[in-house]
């Protein structure tokens, strides 16, 4: 086989050749069945959050759920409706009407098979982290805008896709409150945290919404239901349908069509290297773009939603035990169960419910943690950072984007004609001899104690290299017990960077390796203690030659 067609071989078919038996199909099982009650609740609040009815999020749930999981790049990626989707599919119906929607994410489609062709893949790992973090952070303030009328109990006809005007029409119509509502809805979302905390193994999701379902029926209480709202789910599978369409109205949807790619793509990307360092593994990132086109592409031919990789479901398929991609095959064939023999059952599920729902999946997006920890970050990145977070809230996500990447590439550039000094006799990198040597030759690396390897960084670590360090230890045929990487060639950090670090950092704490970073420069060691990647004992090490980091790392092996 060509490298070339190497890059789409679906992890699926190299986990069967790998040999299947029945222990693994057993754990598969039982990770599905767990993905798929966590999913069941999650895709129908997507998909009423969206402005469509209920069964389109539980469609694309069950058809892309299944071929991401078997033509997909990730061992474990999980696929369907997601919460970033949320704003941009609301908004594509309020402007072009479902029709428009689903022509769209065929453009979409097509864009991301064309993308996986052409190995675009790789490419989208260079995306600064404070615009991914600034971007989801965004999404998931307007997720909880849409949330506001099902949280309050009021129907707002023709309720405004945009955040400010969103939020002047609830406001004018305030005075319809349910506190029914407020309390199922608060309830609900109390119930989800609260049953991380203590139970964490169990589906705090379905729980919570069961138990408001029957709190709901059982006093009769004054809110809105799946069943009085949409007159309940079908049991029968949906017609494949195109709709009509010209060259015009394929021009016009092509900006959301774009919109809908890179959102499928960076997240389903974002999702497999969560699940690359959960398991250990590493996906293929062009095939994992391949999968999500076509599957995207059989979404829109049966009414359904845009699809992606979905964090949340992923990281909960791997603590569940999965060891395949079947795991994500039976959790769409889980949920297609519950669709053809207990449909009926939805009716009673009330809207505040799944408005708690969307409400916690809107905290956990949001990743306040590191949204806090990236405005410690140097100011190019911060503004990065704020700008994404703004425009996309209060402007347009696809603005947002081109935005953050034009302002990040800028400060990339301020920080390097910062780092360059001009005069006479002037280096650029000040060192010892020793540092500004090449990675450690044969020579050097026969001076090595057992059980050290090291690694070299030349160049600034900033977003455009920071994901080549993701993969290092995968170099390894066994684990060393002390890791030098060197940085004395590293003249910039930014943000995208210090993340590459910590999350190499972690890596090497559950492999239980000691990480010894040798030579920093003034910029990076300041940005470093700005952003808290402090020394810690058994774990990170700071020195400032790489002789002192040998004699560190005999110490730790010896000692």
């Amino acid at each position: 086989m060509s490298d070339y067609r190497r890059l789409f071989v679906p992890k699926l078919w190299s986990a069967l050749a790998q040999g299947y038996g029945s222990r693994d199909l057993r754990a598969d099982a039982i990770a599905g069945i767990t993905v798929a009650i966590v999913a069941l609740p999650l895709a129908m609040a997507i998909a009423i959050a969206s402005g469509v009815a209920p069964e389109k999020g539980l469609h694309t749930a069950i058809i892309a759920g299944l071929l991401i999981s078997v033509l997909g790049g990730s061992r474990f990626q999980i696929g369907g409706p997601t919460g970033a989707f949320i704003p941009v599919v609301y908004a594509i119906i309020v402007a072009h009407g479902f029709d428009g929607l689903v022509l769209a994410t065929l453009m979409a489609s097509a864009i991301l098979i064309v993308a996986a062709l052409l190995r675009v893949g790789t490419l989208m790992k260079y995306m600064p982290q404070p615009l991914i973090t600034g971007f989801t952070a965004g999404i998931a303030v307007i997720i909880a805008a849409s949330q506001l009328p099902e949280l309050i109990g009021v129907a707002i006809p023709d309720l405004p896709a945009d955040v400010l005007p969103k939020l002047a029409a609830i406001w004018q119509h305030r005075a319809g409150f349910n506190p029914w509502a407020l309390a199922i809805a608060v309830g609900c979302a109390l119930a989800i945290v609260g049953l991380r905390r203590t139970a964490p193994s169990t589906p705090g999701f379905l729980i919570a919404v069961l138990v408001a379902s029957a709190l709901t029926a059982a006093f009769d209480l004054p809110i809105a239901t799946i069943g009085s709202r949409f007159g309940g789910l079908p049991s029968a599978w949906p017609d494949v349908a195109l709709p009509a369409f010209d060259l015009a109205r394929l021009v016009e949807l092509l900006p959301a069509a774009f919109t809908i790619a890179f959102l499928a793509g960076v997240e389903s990307l974002l999702s497999a290297v969560v699940a690359d360092g959960m398991s250990g593994g590493r996906h293929r990132s062009n095939a994992e773009l391949l999968a999500q086109g076509v599957a995207n592409g059989a979404s829109a031919l049966i009414g359904g939603l845009p699809a992606t990789g979905a964090i949340a479901r992923t990281a909960t398929n791997i603590r569940a035990g999965a060891r395949t991609p079947m795991a994500g095959v039976l959790h769409a064939l889980f949920i297609l169960l519950f669709v053809l023999l207990a449909a009926d059952l939805a009716v009673y599920v009330p809207l505040p419910a799944l408005a708690g729902v969307l409400l916690v999946v809107a905290w956990n997006m949001s990743d306040h943690a590191h949204f806090r920890h990236t405005l410690s970050a140097p100011k190019g990145d911060r503004l990065v950072l704020l700008l994404t977070f703004g425009l996309t809230v209060l402007v347009d996500l696809t603005l947002a984007i081109e935005v953050g990447m034009v302002v990040a590439a800028f400060a990339f550039m301020h920080r390097m004609a910062g780092v360059v000094e001009v005069g006479a006799g002037v280096r650029m990198i000040d060192a010892a001899e020793d540092e500004l040597a090449p990675s450690p030759g044969s020579h050097q690396r026969e001076d090595l104690p057992a059980d050290v390897e090291v690694f070299q960084i030349s160049g600034p670590l900033f977003f455009g290299a920071a994901n080549r360090l993701d993969n290092v230890l995968d170099q390894f045929y066994q684990p060393p017990r002390v890791f030098i990487l060197r940085m004395r060639l590293v003249p910039i950090i930014d943000a995208s960077g210090v993340h590459a670090l910590s999350s190499l950092l972690e890596r090497c704490r559950r492999k239980g390796i000691v990480l010894i970073i040798s030579g920093l420069q003034p910029q990076p060691r300041r940005v470093l203690a700005q952003m808290r990647l402090h020394p810690a004992p058994d774990a990170l090490h700071f020195v400032d030659r790489f002789d002192s980091a040998v004699a560190l790392a005999r110490e730790l092996t010896t000692g």
